[in-house]
């Protein structure tokens, strides 16, 4: 799963990191596999916000015929007997069966009866039914909790970008992991976090559990062996952030410390007017600012940006610009030569765009 508008960034990652037949749909990208896919997807994918796994699916036409082929499904294939389920049900008025309530409750009790496992509203371990068409589509949730809690994050600021996002905007600005970041507006660092973590190689899902180490189909042995990894050595960049909070720098500070990138990260309280970079190569500065639809007012917000453009002219010689927000008129107030918007991008109930610079002065 993917924030609409990012699924083809998503999509890159997947082909990438060498998963078969990567295919986009509204909403993802969806792969061809096995259960070893499934965790190393998890373990891996840094833009994921959770991966759900295809387990059948069966034409049903009404509740009776339903609860018939319900209890028929191989449920002991995958889930536990023992382990506690939930099961949420989506249909539409394509289908015969409309009434998602009734249809759950008719999964449930199949579930329950013919299985043993107990159906608990608080379940981690999710059975997702997709009624359209009158077809009946199963997947199960293996991702428990979404990705972007990487497990290692104990503080985030008023506006957060969550880490699966800003993995995606930072591979859509064509950042690779080799070169310098640097964040003049961090908040809680998530971008400059993200970019260390990158650069330095290590798996994002790491330092958490998975719903799918619930299922019948784990093999602890196979997936001990899947995330034993060997910390590679620390890439020799700069990862820069500041912001003008006191405690958002701080808090930056800490959860850097927690992902094991604090050596390559450094963090300081500063106005954007006086963000300055790091020695070394021009790298990608990449900001996700307060658009006023969100955090504060609008008005108020127009010397920000036009701060923040002035800034990058004057000391970022050299480096490429990604600006996200929800407001074409606040990133012009900036001043800068985006040579590039993306199309919207859904984000906390806004539509957002990347724009983005080629590199300045050049």
């Amino acid at each position: 799963m993917a924030p609409p508008g990012l699924e083809h960034i998503l999509a890159q990652e997947v082909s990438a990191a060498g998963f078969n037949a990567p295919t986009v749909h509204p909403g993802g990208v969806t792969i061809q596999g096995g259960w070893p896919d499934v965790w190393r997807a998890n373990l891996t994918l840094r833009g994921a916000g959770r991966v759900q796994a295809r387990l059948g699916a069966f034409r049903a036409f009404h509740l009776a015929q339903l609860d018939k082929r319900a209890r028929k499904f191989p449920w002991g294939d995958v889930l536990r007997p023992e382990v506690p389920v939930r099961v949420e049900v989506a249909t539409n008025r394509k289908s015969k069966i409309y009434h998602a309530g009734a249809a759950q409750q008719r999964i449930e009790t199949a579930i329950t009866e013919e299985l043993g496992a107990p159906i608990d509203p608080k379940a981690q371990v999710v059975i997702r039914a997709r009624i359209d068409d009158n077809l009946v589509i199963l997947s199960v949730d293996t991702s428990g909790a979404p990705l972007h809690k990487r497990g290692h994050k104990a503080a985030v600021g008023k506006a957060p970008l969550r880490e699966t996002m800003a993995a995606l905007l930072l591979r859509a600005s064509g950042f690779t992991g080799t070169e310098a970041v640097v964040d003049p507006m961090c908040g809680s660092g998530t971008f400059v976090i993200e970019a260390a973590e990158i650069a330095a190689g290590v798996l994002p899902g790491r330092d958490r559990a998975f719903a799918f180490e619930q299922l019948a189909t784990f093999d602890p042995d196979a997936w001990a062996a899947l995330r034993s990894q060997t910390p590679p050595p620390l890439p020799d960049l700069a990862f820069h952030g500041s912001d003008r909070d006191a405690g958002a720098f701080a808090r930056a500070r800490d959860n850097a410390e927690r992902a094991g990138v604090a050596p390559i990260c450094t963090f300081t309280k500063a106005v954007v007017s006086e963000a300055t970079p790091p020695e070394g190569e021009p790298g990608l500065v990449i900001v996700n600012p307060p658009y006023g639809a969100r955090i504060g007012d609008r008005k108020s917000l127009f010397g920000l940006y036009a701060a923040f453009g002035a800034r990058m002219t004057e000391a970022f010689q050299g480096w490429r610009v990604a600006m996200v927000t929800s407001d074409g008129g606040l990133a012009k107030a900036s001043g800068l030569p985006f040579a590039s918007e993306s199309a919207p991008i859904a984000h906390g109930g806004l539509r957002v765009k990347l724009y983005q610079t080629a590199a300045l002065g050049g």
